[in-house]
Parts: C-alpha cells; sequence; structure tokens
C-alpha cells in the first residue's frame, strides 16, 4: 500500500499534466460562417423616405371677409362643385385704374395658366396613346417568344405610369378652371359690386374644385380672413406617391424605372415601386451628427394594387430599398465577410477547420451581398465579421450565420 506522501505527489503530477495538456492543446476559436453561392444579385441604395400625395389642392378665401365655421372633418370625402364654405366679403375698396389693372392681369394668368393644363393634358393623353401602342405590339411578340417579359413589363408599367400622368394632367384641368372662375368673379365685382349674387353682405360660397378627401381643415372656426387665406387641404389618398432625399453620390446611380422595395410601412410584406423621377437640383440638408450633407429628392410610384396599402395615407414614414444593379447568375458573398486589404479586399475562408485568408476580386458591392469575379467559389465558408482574433491558420468552429441569427 501506497503511503500517503506518494499519492499525493501522484495527484499532483497529473494535475500539472493536465493543465500543461489544456494549455499546449491547440485553442478553436468560434465564428458565424456563411456559404457563398451562385445567385441573384442585387446592388440598392437604402434610406428613409416619406409618403405624399401627387396632387393636392389648398382651397383659399379668394377674397377678404368673414368665413363661417367650415362644417368638414379629415377624412370626409367631397365630391367636385361641392361647397366647402362660405364667406361673407368685406366692403369693396374705392376703385381705381391699380385695382382694375390687377384684377384684369389674375384673369389672364389664370389663363395661361388654363391652356397650359389643357396643352399639357392633351400631350399625357398622346403618349399614353402610344404606350399602348407599343404595349400591344410587346405583348404579341412576348407571346411569340421574341422578346423577354422583361421588356413586356417595361411596356405595362410605362402604360400604368401614362395613366397616372393622364389623371394628374384631369387635376390640373380642373383646378385652373377653378381659378379662373374666381379670378372672373373677382374682376366682375370690382366692376360692379351690385352683381354680388345676393346682395351686399350675403355669403360667397366656396366649392370644391375637384373630387377628393379633407386632408386638413386649415381654418375650422369662424373668423376674418384675408384674400388668399387658406381653408381646406383636398387631394386624392389613394394617388400616393414616395419621396426619399438620397446622397448626391447615390442618386447619381438611379435611374427612373428602377425597381424599389417599401418596406416597414405598417404592411406584412413590402411593397413594389418604380422610380419616376430623379430631381436635376439638390439641396443641402444637415445630418444627425451634424454634418452638411448634399442630397436629391428622388420620387417612387407606387405600383403595387392599391388594396395590398389602403392604410397607407399622406406623411407616413417607409424604409426605400432601390435597386441600381442587378444579376440573375453572380457569385455572391456576404458583404460583411469581405475586409480592406490595402487597396483591394479580402476575406477569410473556412478550410478543413482553419482559418485560410484568400484574396477577392469584387465586381460590385451592395449593401447586404456582393458580387465576387474572382477569390471565392461556390460552396465556400466565409466568415462574416471577422473579429481580430481570427488569423491565418487559427483552429475555428463554426455555425451558419442563418442560425445565429435565430433561424
Amino acid at each position: 500500500m501506497r503511503s500517503l506522501p506518494a499519492l499525493l505527489a501522484a495527484v499532483a503530477v497529473a494535475v500539472a499534466a493536465a493543465i500543461a495538456a489544456a494549455l499546449l492543446w491547440p485553442r478553436t476559436l468560434p465564428v458565424d460562417v456563411a456559404l457563398v453561392r451562385r445567385g441573384r444579385f442585387e446592388a440598392t441604395v437604402e434610406e428613409d423616405g416619406r409618403t405624399r400625395v401627387r396632387e393636392r389642392y389648398v382651397v383659399s378665401a379668394p377674397v377678404a371677409g368673414t368665413v363661417m365655421r367650415v362644417d368638414l372633418d379629415p377624412g370626409e370625402e367631397v365630391s367636385r362643385g361641392q361647397v366647402l364654405a362660405a364667406i361673407v366679403p368685406a366692403a369693396p375698396p374705392l376703385l381705381d385704374a391699380r385695382s382694375r389693372r390687377e384684377a384684369e392681369d389674375r384673369v389672364g394668368a389664370a389663363e395661361a395658366e388654363l391652356r397650359r393644363a389643357v396643352e399639357a393634358l392633351a400631350h399625357a393623353r398622346t403618349a399614353l396613346a402610344q404606350e399602348k401602342v407599343d404595349l400591344a405590339r410587346a405583348s404579341k411578340l412576348a407571346s411569340d417568344g421574341i422578346v423577354a417579359h422583361a421588356d413586356l413589363d417595361k411596356a405595362e408599367l410605362a402604360v400604368d405610369l401614362r395613366t397616372r400622368e393622364v389623371a394628374a394632367g384631369e387635376f390640373e384641368v380642373h383646378v385652373a378652371e377653378h381659378r379662373l372662375d374666381l379670378a372672373r368673379t373677382l374682376l366682375a365685382r370690382l366692376r360692379d359690386p351690385t352683381r354680388d349674387s345676393g346682395g351686399a353682405g350675403e355669403p360667397w360660397e366656396i366649392r370644391s374644385p375637384v373630387r377628393g378627401v379633407v386632408l386638413r381643415v386649415l381654418q375650422e372656426s369662424e373668423s376674418v380672413v384675408a384674400a388668399g387665406a387658406q381653408l381646406v387641404e383636398i387631394a386624392d389618398p389613394g394617388d400616393l406617391e414616395v419621396v426619399v432625399d438620397l446622397l448626391t453620390e447615390d442618386a447619381a446611380r438611379v435611374a427612373p424605372g428602377a425597381r424599389v422595395a417599401l418596406e416597414r410601412w405598417g404592411g406584412e410584406a413590402p411593397l413594389e415601386g418604380r422610380v419616376r423621377l430623379v430631381e436635376p437640383s439638390g439641396f443641402t440638408k444637415l445630418s444627425a451628427l451634424g454634418v452638411e450633407e448634399q442630397r436629391v429628392n428622388v420620387v417612387v410610384d407606387v405600383v403595387s394594387p392599391r388594396e395590398s396599402w389602403s392604410n397607407l395615407g399622406d406623411g407616413f414614414r417607409v424604409d426605400v430599398r432601390v435597386v441600381v444593379a442587378e444579376d440573375d447568375d453572380a457569385l455572391v458573398a456576404p458583404a460583411s465577410a469581405l475586409f480592406r486589404d490595402g487597396s483591394g479586399w479580402a476575406s477569410w475562408v473556412v478550410v478543413d477547420g482553419r482559418a485560410t485568408r484568400r484574396t477577392v476580386e469584387v465586381t460590385r458591392r451592395g449593401t447586404r451581398v456582393a458580387e465576387i469575379s474572382s477569390g471565392l467559389s461556390p460552396g465556400d465558408a466565409v466568415i462574416v465579421y471577422p473579429g481580430d482574433a481570427v488569423a491565418e491558420g487559427v483552429r475555428v468552429t463554426t455555425r451558419r450565420e442563418e442560425e445565429r441569427e435565430g433561424g
């Protein structure tokens, strides 16, 4: 039987050997990986946007006077010609040559605006007719397999956009007609105050120039107002567009017709949109950090069916993702797996349980993924968000990125 000192010595030797083995045993580093794949690549520009109605009309007081209480509520539908408010005109001023000339100029300007609106509407209708002819031609060619279905989709989108332009043109004509009527009525009143419909002190009825929905009541209570005071704002909430201000370097990559995904707007599924306009002039805006940025407004049309976004209204916030480049057959890797290597790019690839550095040629880089031209192959497991502990030859234990995100 061994003595107690000998037993304790053996235990001490065994513990020391275990500690030494643990210290000398190669350590493994846990990392998250994703697989390089061949598939669709999209380079996108992402920014917050807001919705707005395409055409809105602010009904204003045609003359100075006392406006009666407006019995309308936001969300209430109104028809064209419906009485919105009534105003009792103030006593007419002494007529002089200057007042007469100003009133006549207003009538002339309103007539010119009406002619411009009519010409613009005629142009929009002609363009719509041509787009319909192009759509019919594209539909026939697509059915014969001569053109791709993507070209047919573009033709259908062009018809939809032209249809909206015609609707907007009709709206502008109605508004111009209404303004001309107001200008003529005011000129007639200045020339002969006794021509008021109800005599002195009788209220004038202010009618809606268009059919739509009341967005805001700007002057609800009875009060004395000046000529031009805003009373009611009317628009069609179903005719929405989205405005997003992008950095100028991002806006330069966006072209009219580009596909757009509208996310986090309140519904379950993203909405589809198309870029209609990249405004030609930029502006300066302060960022959240107080840095001056040059930005450009980009206007997006919502092309998803109205039924899918019926709860979306004017001035709502949405996340906008504009597709600026795409490829259906690209070698795709997560952008988070790339890091700078001098003037180029590199990535860590897991080979036989160890991290291996690879130099990578990047064709295009998006927000989430990048298109790779060389350096990686389909099926390669690349380390995403590699830390400083990752080095050449380090043993790693891996788990897939989608599992880390809670798959």
